[in-house]
């Protein structure tokens, strides 16, 4: 059977997980876009002396330490960097387009002022940069009036940003995009902890995955892809297990020894029937709370986890019988970007590593402790507070800030309930982004000053979320200068600083970086060639979490309802980024067809719902309504339907506009018991045929 070229990109991008354990393909893939797409947007490349040129790619959540390929000093193809230690040539299916997107006509090509509903006109910087101060100027001082938002975990432009709104009198104003690295890190409090979780996955001989696509769209996934490569040497035993818990047959799930289909709304209820599995054969800790949680688990019967996963008792006897056959089990907590889940499903999930004794250890999990800041009065990131709390509280008018500061976040598309956020957006007066390209928070903003693509840019990631240890990575611009009109929002920032009295210390970015490897003792100029820097790998001491868990809610049933899954594949694109243009001859057909996104469900949830393949239906919750096409597929959990995320744009280019529709308009959030923090990863949703 012959495959055309839709069929193959299918197969090497869509259907198997371990062709990014190499960077061979993706690089061949990168050139065979550039040369057979011969989209009109990206320039033919020049003649000239071929180079590769170190850089890092933060178009992922993670970055990418990358190569790109120029020619006559003009970038043309990237590939993996195979002197990186961490990605050891490997790229992720984002990175890997980057030149394209550095090309892209979805890019914002100069400082841009709103003029009326959905119209802009562009400006001079210095009459865009004298409107930033003017604004602010005028709300300095007064507190709760001047706000930022951050969709960068990892960058020191986070320091710059918080910085700058303490000295404007708004300390408390800097919000991050709730990731997987924020619910993680307010996760670790919960133990008793302070820092940033870690996971060495290369030190284990059995990783089960709770909720974490770790080979996919979780964590470092290259880094996490090279480690189970290496541990499926060709021709040779495995070193390693891999189970993979959460309600999707994924990429991550289709290559691991065992798929336990856990609804996403049963995370905390698995891990707790693990643990009273685990105590009742002998499982012992000797953290001050091992009584309270074994009371705790005890409740989570085999009955339970049946009546909560949809799953048989035994499933749970086969776990831990590989947990105790194992020298150095692992338990991966936590969920992909844009799933939502709460402080408390990772808690459950990493209080297994406490309870079998695998904090500190080689192939355990880990804690990082808070690394030194380049700028002192800047706020800690486990402090930062949560962009959806914040714009929940815009909505109702609790909160009433007169400017927002957006950086490389897209709100108004990644967050529950998205028509609410743009609609909170829209209770500000002035709002500023800071965005590469065009997307829809960008589309709502007052003022558009233009970031520069990767390629063009200063920037650096500590701790990249999932790292075992202490890591830091930075890089420089590969071109002389950028190929549009556009400026650092660092270097903006701090140049309005300057003008509003404040003295952060540095001038530009690349000042901040340098000095932010200085205050760890790194080398920047290794740094920006592709090297990295590791710290210590520290364990710290932690509870078991039982008295955060004894807070949490039990999940309501409601026969009407299933659990509503929705699936993250890093080739679709996150919050942030819309879908790369090559990347969309990997989506299925059962996935977007024309316009019709797809719901996939398993047949019993199917028959229960009185649908079948191929029914138009409409999901709600939560007031909102999103109209798919069903997909029957035996690879969902019982009772969950899953949709991808990524779609539904309404801003972007013609290759991503109005393809699908945004699955988060009807996550629907609550209140984490105990933590305050807004979740959604107990999303419900009716179904109906229409």
């Amino acid at each position: 059977m012959g495959l055309d070229r839709r069929g193959f990109v299918k197969f090497v991008v869509g259907g198997v997980a371990g062709t990014l354990f190499t960077p061979v393909i993706w690089q061949g893939l990168d050139d065979a876009s550039i040369w057979s797409q011969n989209w009109p947007w990206i320039p033919r490349v020049p003649k000239g002396e071929v180079k590769s040129k170190s850089a890092l790619s933060k178009l992922c959540p993670s970055g990418c330490a990358v190569k790109v390929k120029t020619a006559g000093g003009l970038p043309y193809a990237t590939v993996g960097n195979v002197a990186n230690p961490m990605s050891k040539g490997g790229v992720c299916p984002i990175c890997a387009g980057g030149v394209q997107l550095m090309y892209s006509p979805a890019r914002v090509k100069s400082p841009m002022k709103k003029v009326g509903e959905g119209k802009f006109e562009a400006i001079k910087w210095e009459d865009a940069e004298a409107m930033l101060v003017e604004k602010l100027t005028a709300l300095k001082g007064q507190d709760g009036k001047i706000a930022a938002i951050s969709g960068d975990e990892t960058g020191s432009a986070n320091e710059v940003l918080s910085a700058m709104l303490s000295g404007l009198g708004n300390a408390g104003g800097f919000h991050v995009m709730p990731g997987e690295m924020f619910t993680a890190t307010k996760g670790v409090k919960l133990m008793g902890g302070n820092g940033q979780p870690g996971f060495d996955i290369e030190g284990a001989d059995l990783v089960i995955m709770i909720g974490a696509d770790a080979l996919d769209s979780w964590g470092t996934t290259v880094a996490n892809q090279k480690a189970f490569a290496a541990a499926r040497p060709t021709g040779a035993a495995a070193t390693a297990q891999f189970v993979y818990a959460g309600p999707v047959l994924n990429n991550t799930a289709s290559v691991c020894d065992k798929w336990l289909a856990v609804p996403p709304t049963a995370t905390a209820d698995f891990a707790l029937a693990l643990a009273n599995q685990l105590i009742a054969a002998g499982a012992v800790s000797s953290a001050a709370d091992f009584a309270e949680y074994k009371a705790l688990a005890a409740k989570h019967t085999p009955e339970a986890f049946e009546a909560a996963t949809g799953l048989k008792a035994d499933a749970l006897k086969e776990l831990v019988a590989m947990i105790k056959a194992a020298k150095a089990p692992l338990v991966v907590a936590g969920a992909s970007f844009g799933q939502g889940a709460g402080a408390l499903d990772f808690v459950a999930a990493a209080s297994l590593n406490v309870l079998l004794g695998r904090v500190g250890q080689k192939g355990g999990m880990t804690v990082l402790a808070a690394a030194p800041k380049a700028i002192a009065s800047a706020t800690d990131r486990e402090n930062a507070k949560d962009a959806a709390s914040f714009l929940a509280s815009v909505a109702t008018g609790k909160a009433a800030p007169g400017a927002l500061l957006i950086y490389e976040a897209n709100p108004a598309f990644a967050l529950p309930q998205a028509a609410e956020m743009a609609k909170a957006l829209g209770n500000i007066a002035f709002k500023v982004s800071f965005s590469t390209y065009m997307d829809e928070t960008a589309a709502l903003a007052d003022l558009i000053l233009p970031a520069p693509h990767p390629f063009e840019r200063y920037d650096d990631a500590m701790n990249p979320y999932g790292v075992a240890k202490a890591t830091y990575l930075a890089g420089k611009p590969v071109l002389a200068k950028p190929v549009l009109d556009v400026k650092d929002p660092v270097d903006v920032l701090l140049a309005a600083a300057g003008k509003l009295g404040l003295s952060l210390g540095f001038e530009t970015y690349a000042d901040v970086v340098k000095a932010k490897a200085k205050a760890l003792g790194a080398d920047f100029d290794a740094l920006a060639a592709g090297g990295i820097w590791n710290g210590e790998a520290k364990g710290g001491a932690l509870s078991l979490g039982a008295g955060a868990l004894a807070k949490a809610a039990p999940a309501k049933a409601d026969d009407k309802a299933v659990a509503l899954a929705p699936v993250t594949r890093l080739a679709f694109g996150t919050g942030s980024l819309a879908t790369p243009p090559a990347n969309l001859l990997a989506v299925r057909e059962t996935e977007l067809l024309g316009k019709d996104i797809f719901v996939q469900m398993n047949a019993a949830t199917a028959k229960k719902l009185g649908v079948a393949d191929g029914n138009k239906v409409k999901l709600s919750a939560g007031g909102a309504d999103l109209k798919a096409r069903v997909h029957v597929n035996e690879g969902v959990a019982a009772n969950t339907a899953a949709v991808p995320l990524g779609f539904g744009r309404s801003a972007w280019d013609e290759f991503t506009k109005g393809k699908g529709d945004n699955v988060y308009k009807i996550l629907t959030v609550s209140d984490e018991a105990g933590t305050g923090l807004k979740v959604w990863a107990g999303s419900t949703v009716t179904v109906a045929k229409i």
